[in-house]
């Protein structure tokens, strides 16, 4: 993986008595080194790169500046030919790692990267382009951009496709514009305002900071009514509301630590982790969550070595969650801890309740489903 630091890099060098380095650029221009050639792209509103795609000759020179001409953070990273996906999810399950390495995940599928550049900031990167022809995609992986915010880099001495049908760009650039918010100046007094440059669809997640939460949130939308947060950090459900989501323009558009506003009104706290697999002090290990099952997240972590996978879906009717655990055949029965006093019910396809505890008293692999409900909410 490399990283082109910033201009002033070679600068502080030179002041620190970098006569090699002097040297160098002094015989560079002697040999008639060529140029590289420039690419100027800016991030722009609603959440994508201004020029979408360019083409490069194999072996080719080429110096990218990346100027940043929204009002939040971004970043750049060129990836291998079809790991762009794959990096993103690396990049956001980073958890409280992400802003130390400018949410650059550390895999081979990552060719270069700039910094993470705020408004009015510039950054640039300069690569020798690789010899084998192939679509390299770019893409941002700040929290919650990655999904919408991206182009590719065709390497090829050939024509490029028809934009129109270019699976590699996203789908809204497909007709030749940049879309309705691109020079829009975000207003953050309006909760809301159209971030993405077209419509969400549930389930879907933002990595995001939280309030009451780790900097390692995942923010959950199951329905357009229920919504949950996630921290990676502690691998454990934060709490869960409903009505409406977030309010993203803070920490979208300022450098730091600051957390989205929860827009609805929460109905569950989770107090403490909820499983109890008979020992103290045991390690809990984040490892990363995939999208299963319509698009709904599974985490995965372990607990001393056991495995676990817990998916949170919204209940079939009515207002409530299921939470679907697969424990790793490590275990010999564990017990799970609801939160008294939350106002909401509990109930499990397996297992026995005393009180507030779920008992299980199984060995192997298990897989149980606790489903959480709740009373609607009167207006």
């Amino acid at each position: 993986m490399t990283f082109l630091l910033k201009s002033t890099f070679i600068s502080e060098r030179l002041k620190m008595g970098g006569f090699p380095v002097l040297l160098f650029l002094l015989f560079v221009a002697s040999t008639g080194h060529s140029q590289p050639r420039e690419i100027h792209i800016k991030a722009v509103g609603g959440l994508q790169f201004d020029k979408v795609r360019f083409k490069a000759q194999p072996g080719e020179q080429l110096r990218i500046i990346l100027t940043n001409a929204d009002d939040m953070d971004h970043n750049m990273l060129f990836t291998k030919p079809g790991r762009r996906e794959d990096v993103v999810e690396a990049a956001t399950n980073m958890t409280d790692q992400g802003p130390e390495l400018q949410f650059v995940p550390n895999t081979p599928d990552v060719l270069w990267a700039s910094s993470v550049i705020g408004p009015g900031e510039a950054d640039t990167l300069e690569f020798s382009v690789p010899q084998s022809e192939g679509i390299y995609p770019y893409v941002c992986t700040y929290p919650g951009h990655g999904i919408v915010m991206y182009g590719a880099m065709y390497v090829t001495t050939g024509d490029l496709p028809e934009l129109a049908r270019d699976e590699h760009i996203p789908p809204h650039r497909r007709g030749g514009s940049l879309g309705s918010d691109a020079d829009i100046a975000h207003d953050h007094d309006q909760p809301k305002f159209k971030w993405h440059p077209y419509e969400l669809i549930p389930p879907y997640w933002y990595r995001i900071f939280m309030p009451e939460s780790g900097p390692a949130s995942i923010a959950v939308n199951l329905d357009d009514s229920i919504f949950y947060c996630w921290d990676a950090g502690l691998c454990r459900l934060r709490y869960i509301w409903v009505d409406e989501f977030l309010d993203i323009s803070q920490p979208w558009s300022i450098k730091g630590d600051a957390s989205a506003k929860v827009l609805g009104e929460v109905v569950y706290r989770e107090q403490d982790f909820p499983l109890d697999f008979g020992q103290e002090g045991l390690e809990v290990q984040y490892k990363g969550f995939k999208l299963i099952e319509g698009g709904f997240p599974e985490f995965y972590y372990t607990v001393g070595g056991i495995d676990v996978y817990e998916l949170i879906r919204p209940v079939s009717s009515g207002q409530g969650i299921v939470r679907r655990f697969r424990i790793g055949e490590q275990a010999r029965g564990f017990k799970f801890h609801s939160t008294s006093d939350s106002g909401v019910t509990f109930t499990s396809n397996r297992g026995s309740w005393n009180g507030t505890e779920l008992h299980i008293n199984e060995h192997g692999l298990i897989e149980i489903e606790i489903e959480m409900t709740w009373d609607e909410i009167k207006n």
